[in-house]
């Protein structure tokens, strides 16, 4: 049983199959993709915990297919690019990237990204789920468990 599934998206081949096995090792779900556009229909029909996007593709580049992401979700996304100039990596986060990985990468350093930018994920998404079945309010250093609270 897969982990978290990450959907990989890059054009070249080799380098897919290579992020593929690295993200199996590590016991996850892998989904691929070769443009931006493809990428964008694998993940609105799949349940995908993480990206890790190329930006130069054909069809649809890696930039534009993570500003339509953004619309609408807050999923990890790593820039994993050839572009390594200042300029294009601050492109990059600023338009929702969470993370900026130069080509060529040490596999190892990916990973670890991956890792932590899906422990943060997951561990602020799991926060959310339990705060909305939660009858706890709080406001600052005050806390009301309206589950346990005296009755009148």
């Amino acid at each position: 049983m897969y982990t978290y599934n990450i959907l990989i998206v890059e054009d070249d081949k080799q380098i897919a199959d290579a992020i593929e096995i690295y993200m199996k090792n590590q016991n996850y779900g892998i989904f691929k993709a070769y443009n931006g556009q493809l990428a964008i229909e694998i993940f609105e029909k799949e349940v995908i915990h993480l990206i890790i996007m190329d930006v130069m593709m054909p069809v649809m580049d890696g930039f534009t297919a993570i500003m339509k992401i953004r619309q609408n979700s807050t999923v990890p996304i790593i820039v994993l690019s050839a572009k390594s100039e200042d300029m294009d990596k601050i492109a990059g986060l600023n338009i929702g990237a969470d993370d900026y990985v130069t080509k060529p990468f040490n596999p190892m350093e990916l990973i670890a990204r991956v890792n932590s930018n899906l422990r943060r994920y997951v561990n602020f998404s799991m926060k959310k789920e339990s705060d909305k079945n939660s009858k706890l309010i709080s406001i600052g250093d005050i806390a009301l468990d309206d589950e346990r609270k005296a009755g009148d």
